[in-house]
């Protein structure tokens, strides 16, 4: 999928001071009393995650993320040497695109041993520390594998002795987790909680489910200074005719869509026609959204607060406008919001 980006912008228009004490380690707990920032037409307003059925109208649609995070994240040897390998996309029953590190010295033939009889094949090694890996099971085998000698593949930025935790195993994932393959959480939808779903339902929001295999590509940095040299990877996604059924009679009827979580825009986005029109869908996306792009089918966002330079902040920034978005961020860090994956969220509407 080609994306045009505006060749004029560069990384450092996307820049701004964080403290590292503002990435959350953890989630707050209950789930639904981190704390959302409105950012709309008139300003900002310091709400909480509970306000949200209050902030949107009976007949609006949220669209939530239905993938399951895998624990994705291995430690191994190759010839003795030790080897941290996450997988990042299928590519078949037993291959999977992933990073590895170290993998200067790799070369295509080499077996990496996570587990007695767990094991995988180097069958390309690609650029950046990316490789192909061919394992030794395949399917629900594999699968079982990686949840016996695997971990949750927690984002650089959360710091852990070793690998994830057993707290993680659940904080890591969403109530709608569904459909195995991703290997990063829609973290937006971390906030939502039983009750939530119950005050929602009572406001008469609207439900719906799209499945975007999130890739650990969401984590890399951006390192080139012109914006439109990046390359994002590639991520599965499906749109069901029910959803895409869902989305158009929403539209029609003057009501908004909100995307829960920047996968679930990105996915719809690729998705829709040119005219918004929804209907089902699935394959590879590398959708890139930054400032310039014409939203076609989403009103409103719910989603975490983003890394400085990060492809989500030009996203971010895309959709409600990056002096905007400068100012909202500058307002979470003084009043103390939490960052990142298991941090707070914002609420922000499309800039007209």
């Amino acid at each position: 999928m080609k994306n045009s980006v505006d060749p004029n912008l560069t990384l450092d228009q996307f820049d701004f001071e964080l403290p590292i004490e503002t990435i959350a380690q953890r989630p707050v707990s209950p789930r639904d009393s981190a704390r959302l920032l409105l950012v709309g037409q008139e300003g900002l307003e310091d709400k909480g995650v509970l306000d949200l059925p209050g902030l949107l109208e009976p007949g609006d649609l949220l669209v939530f993320n239905d993938t399951r995070v895998i624990p994705a994240r291995l430690l191994g040897k190759r010839r003795d040497a030790k080897m941290e390998v996450t997988l990042h996309k299928r590519e078949g029953p037993n291959v999977w695109r992933a990073f590895a590190r170290p993998a200067r010295k790799l070369k295509d033939g080499d077996i990496i041993d996570f587990a007695p009889e767990f094991s995988a094949e180097v069958v390309h090694k690609g650029d950046a520390g990316e490789v192909t890996l061919g394992f030794n099971r395949e399917g629900v085998a594999l699968m079982q594998a990686l949840e016996a000698h695997g971990a949750m593949p927690l984002p650089p930025y959360i710091k852990r002795e070793g690998l994830a935790d057993e707290q993680d195993k659940s904080d890591y994932q969403t109530l709608f987790a569904d459909k195995e393959g991703a290997v990063a959480a829609p973290t937006a939808g971390l906030h939502f909680t039983q009750r939530m779903i119950e005050a929602l339902d009572g406001r008469g929001i609207k439900r719906a489910t799209v499945t975007l295999h999130v890739g650990a590509g969401t984590f890399l940095p951006v390192k080139v200074d012109r914006v439109a040299e990046h390359k994002m990877h590639a991520e599965f996604g499906e749109v069901n005719a029910e959803t895409a059924q869902l989305i158009n009679a929403t539209k029609a009827a003057g009501k908004k869509v909100v995307a829960v979580g920047t996968t679930s825009l990105r996915l719809l986005e690729s998705a829709a026609a040119d005219d918004g029109a929804m209907s089902s869908w699935s394959g590879d996306t590398d959708i890139f959204i930054t400032p310039g792009y014409r939203f076609k089918v989403i009103d409103r966002l719910l989603t975490n607060f983003h890394l400085p330079k990060s492809t989500l902040f030009m996203l971010v920034s895309a959709l409600a406008g990056l002096e905007t978005m400068q100012g909202a961020y500058k307002h979470a860090i003084d009043g103390g919001y939490r960052f990142y994956s298991y941090g707070d969220c914002s609420l922000l509407s499309v800039k007209k």
